[in-house]
């Protein structure tokens, strides 16, 4: 695995790194050599943060922890990430979906659809201009974790959603 490693508002010292390789690298039964680990460590007052990003062919496996340690939230960002990977293993185990090898999986071969997707509801709505922050108020009233618009200052077709942190997300689609 190759570990791309950054830092914001943090020194980066060599103990972190290797915190961060070694932990990270445990799970590298799952993966290719040639696999690109992108690793990103904040400080904001108390708040440690770890985000971890691993792209694999069609699939992205993200964790993202904060604690007030963070070597604590080494720990949990790497127990976070190989629970998902077992459970995405089992699901193959199973047989569900792909060829039982969880690296076959991600490095070797194209996603087929997994038989349990199903689309049980379909939505039509007339959507009508308004600025982000009017979308976020109007999601927050309807109680959705993201709301479908009309961005008034692009005449664009836009979607807010709620963040961690009481925080939101504005999508802007190019076509």
């Amino acid at each position: 695995m190759k570990f791309v490693i950054v830092g914001k508002n943090i020194d980066l010292t060599e103990g972190l790194k290797s915190a961060v390789e070694d932990k990270i690298g445990k799970l590298e039964r799952y993966f290719t050599p040639d696999t690109e680990v992108h690793v990103t460590l904040s400080v904001e007052k108390d708040r440690q943060k770890i985000e971890v990003t691993i792209p694999v062919k069609g699939s992205i496996i993200r964790s993202e922890q904060v604690s007030n340690d963070m070597y604590v939230s080494i720990d949990l960002v790497e127990e976070i990430i190989e629970r998902q990977l077992k459970k995405y293993k089992n699901k193959i185990a199973d047989g569900k979906f792909g060829s039982g090898s969880l690296k076959e999986e991600f490095m070797e071969k194209d996603y087929e659809e997994d038989d349990e997707i199903k689309i049980v509801r379909s939505k039509r709505f007339d959507i009508k201009p308004m600025y982000p922050e009017d979308a976020c108020v109007q999601m927050e009233l309807l109680g959705h974790g993201f709301y479908v618009f009309c961005n008034a200052e692009t005449d664009q077709v836009n979607v807010v959603y709620k963040r961690k942190g009481n925080t939101y997300g504005l999508i802007e689609p190019e076509v």
